[in-house]
């Protein structure tokens, strides 16, 4: 009997790592462990780039997605706590992909319902690569979240650190892919 259920606890097991592994986030700018052109690189700081937030494409979303969330974050920041570089939410379940420039700022390159929430440089849009001059090359973790409600509700100055608790909260599963840059 217990060899039965063994059996299909295994089975089960097997279904959900395909299921999950069939969720999957790409750009066709960046490649996964590349390092991060100039265009995806902050202006200001002291670097030089084009602040632009790439084209991301995700497929084999979760059964009961209602809702997405985008993030991408520098855990290599010497912060203590990470660097957020770019937050968006409630974006629709029938979209499956962001264009570039998506993150400019006041969102008009966003889905409709589709919000950002203010990044660690202090604005609601997409923020660039920039880590510290001399620092070892910092990875950049861009992932797409899908979520189990159509919105989330959000006062309009929340933190990165609320909206993770909700994604958190709320996620059906995620999909992402990392790329460094250094200088």
């Amino acid at each position: 009997m217990w060899k039965k259920c063994l059996g299909g606890l295994s089975a089960l097991l097997l279904a959900q790592a395909v299921a999950a592994a069939e969720f999957t986030l790409v750009s066709p700018e960046i490649a996964p462990d590349s390092t991060l052109t100039d265009a995806f690189v902050y202006q200001g700081f002291g670097c030089e780039g084009d602040n632009r937030s790439p084209v991301l494409k995700w497929s084999g979303t979760p059964k009961g997605t209602k809702s997405f969330a985008v993030t991408v974050y520098d855990p290599d920041a010497p912060t203590g706590s990470g660097w957020w570089h770019w937050l968006v939410y409630n974006i629709p379940a029938p979209e499956t992909e962001l264009p570039a420039n998506a993150g400019e700022e006041g969102g008009a390159g966003l889905p409709a319902g589709a919000l950002h929430v203010r990044n660690d440089y202090g604005s609601y849009a997409f923020g660039g690569a920039c880590p510290p001059v001399g620092d070892k090359p910092h990875r950049y973790i861009f992932t797409v979240h899908a979520l189990g409600l159509e919105k989330l509700e959000l006062p309009e100055d929340a933190s990165a650190a609320l909206l993770g608790f909700m994604i958190n909260a709320n996620r059906l599963g995620q999909a992402t892919f990392t790329a460094t840059y250094g200088r």
